[in-house]
């Protein structure tokens, strides 16, 4: 019944020979795309390895899906790799919070990974915690970015998650770090990151608030940092402020540039499925003013396909987890004064 699936996913495997062998589990715990809906299927099922659990991520509907399609594909994948502990059903579109974080096709809780490695750092996961994974395999190459540029820069991190990116900041020997976010449930990962990392930041650095409140304390202080990272979800709205990437794509900018000292960055990072790349290289285009803010360079997501079938064509961005570098120039010239607590 599931031929076609079936090869699909076995040629995807034969791409990724080079991390991962059939006959032999992973000797450290690695995360990767396994099977990428929109570049390798149908758009309907990703797969990812997390050390030697799989996550099936199903986006369809599955009230009006035959639930036998996830089970054929963890028994083909036990088959391939008969290391694997766990296989964990993600479905996407489900109704019940419970079910859209997972339910266990094989294995159980205990067999899950409570991290993973990536470039040499540690990153706490936890593949329950939410209907994603509590860390975003495409961006890898952005953390390894950060691990490159951040040496004695302060940082400040915004709609933080599960804050792998104020790590990679650490591990790049950023002077500090503050992670927001308004669950504290998602930032208890970043902690135990910087624990598995040895990193030593004061706890107060870890900020479980309102975005939009923490950025207003902080613009009323004068405060000022070398590096803001700017990847919001995709629509959230509280009583504080609304992002809406769709409708408002930049809006976010006019808040977190005033807290960029002069010769500063922002990562913008853009995740709308639906709006396309040209769309968003226009408005910032726009946006711009070269006496104060420029588009410095563009960082390449993960593109774990070969064949993109994307909803929106991300150019000139390769992937639609668009990336941006913008560079900051004050009128005052005043440098960043977030020091080391």
């Amino acid at each position: 019944m599931y031929t076609d699936l079936f090869a699909s996913i076995d040629l995807a495997l034969a791409r990724r020979v080079a991390l991962v062998s059939g006959s032999q589990a992973p000797a450290k715990p690695l995360a990767i795309r396994v099977f990428d809906a929109h570049t390798e299927g149908d758009g309907s099922v990703t797969l990812e390895l997390f050390d030697r659990t799989l996550v099936i991520s199903d986006n369809s509907n599955l009230s009006d899906e035959d639930p036998r399609k996830s089970q054929a594909i963890a028994t083909h994948m036990s088959a391939q790799w008969p290391w694997l502990t766990s296989v964990l059903l993600k479905a996407r579109r489900a109704s019940e919070p419970s079910i859209r974080a997972g339910t266990f096709l094989r294995g159980g809780r205990e067999d899950l990974p409570t991290y993973i490695e990536e470039n040499g750092v540690k990153y706490a996961v936890d593949l329950l915690l939410h209907q994603d994974t509590s860390l975003y395999l495409d961006t890898e190459p952005l953390r390894a970015w950060l691990t490159r540029e951040s040496r004695g820069r302060s940082v400040l991190n915004t709609f933080a998650y599960t804050g792998s990116l104020g790590i990679a900041a650490l591990a790049g020997g950023a002077s500090r770090v503050l992670q927001v976010d308004r669950s504290a449930r998602f930032l208890a990962l970043a902690a135990r990151s910087q624990e598995l990392n040895g990193f030593k930041q004061n706890p107060r650095d870890l900020i479980a608030e309102d975005v939009f409140r923490v950025l207003s304390k902080l613009k009323s202080r004068g405060s000022l940092v070398d590096l803001v990272l700017l990847d919001p979800p995709f629509f959230s709205q509280t009583d504080a402020g609304t992002v809406d990437l769709v409708q408002e794509p930049l809006r976010l900018l006019d808040k977190v540039q005033p807290l960029v000292g002069h010769n500063g960055r922002i990562v913008l990072v853009h995740n709308a499925l639906f709006l396309s790349g040209n769309s968003l290289h226009e408005a910032l285009s726009r946006r711009c003013d070269p006496r104060y803010l420029s588009i410095e360079s563009r960082i390449d997501a993960t593109c774990w396909g070969p064949t993109p079938n994307w909803p929106a064509d991300p150019a000139p961005y390769n992937h639609p987890t668009k990336i941006t570098v913008l560079r900051v120039l004050r009128k005052d010239q005043s440098p960043s004064n977030l020091t080391v607590r």
